[in-house]
């Protein structure tokens, strides 16, 4: 019986953007109006968790008004032909929605919160978030999210997933958040004989090495071109 092929794909905010989230990186570095140092660090939380809760709510409302675009379908089709592994860097659901049944979330969940002492107190949520909204240790529920400052417990599956990889894609990551992006040039080090392609709208300005195929094209577009490449791949 022959091995089904293994894609491990890496998604960034660039494939959620053609579903109307906008990105960091779109905006100049603000989200929202927002500069990262406001909303999406510890200190911040610290700060001024209102406005915190504040800003995951008004993300959460807007990623139950998005859908799943073709970029997402896609990939969760291409589960019939190929084991997916979805790393993703996004806090939506999207992936999800569309059908992907492996998708690790690197940097939390929007539809999730937990304690702010204990992190292993997670609890679902679809509406708002409100301060005085505790956990059962008695403590204020935060969002289940990674903050930048903060360490990324799902980075070890993560590690697991990529070196099991046959075919390894990056779509719409700018590749610029780390450890994330690491995982990448992990791969080259330890798997170098794995086709790697980079799908974004601007390829990212980093070190490639000349065998990655760079697919400069909105999520959608590329992958539709991956899809085509990974059936063949899987047919040979």
């Amino acid at each position: 019986m022959q091995t089904r092929l293994k894609l491990v794909v890496l998604t960034g905010a660039g494939i959620s953007a053609e579903s109307g989230l906008k990105t960091f990186r779109d905006a100049g570095g603000l989200w929202e109006g927002y500069r990262i140092e406001e909303v999406a660090t510890p200190e911040a939380w610290q700060r001024n968790p209102q406005l915190v809760l504040d800003f995951y709510n008004m993300r959460r409302r807007e990623v139950m008004q998005a859908q799943p675009n073709a970029a997402h379908r896609q990939l969760a089709e291409l589960e019939d032909v190929v084991d997916v592994y979805i790393i993703t860097q996004n806090i939506d659901d999207l992936h999800e929605r569309a059908g992907s049944t492996r998708v690790l979330h690197l940097h939390g969940e929007i539809f999730k919160m937990r304690s702010s002492l204990n992190p292993q107190l997670v609890y679902e949520i679809k509406g708002d978030m409100h301060m005085g909204d505790v956990a059962e240790d008695g403590v204020q529920l935060r969002p289940h999210v990674v903050w930048f400052g903060e360490p990324v417990p799902a980075m070890s599956k993560a590690l697991e997933w990529v070196a099991q990889a046959d075919v390894f894609a990056v779509i719409g990551s700018s590749l610029q958040v780390y450890p994330a992006a690491g995982l990448l040039f992990h791969l080259g080090e330890i798997k170098p004989e794995v086709p790697i392609f980079i799908i974004d709208r601007r390829i990212p300005d980093i070190e490639f090495n000349p065998h990655w195929r760079c697919i400069e094209q909105p999520a959608t577009v590329g992958v539709a071109i991956l899809a085509q490449e990974v059936k063949r791949m899987a047919q040979s």
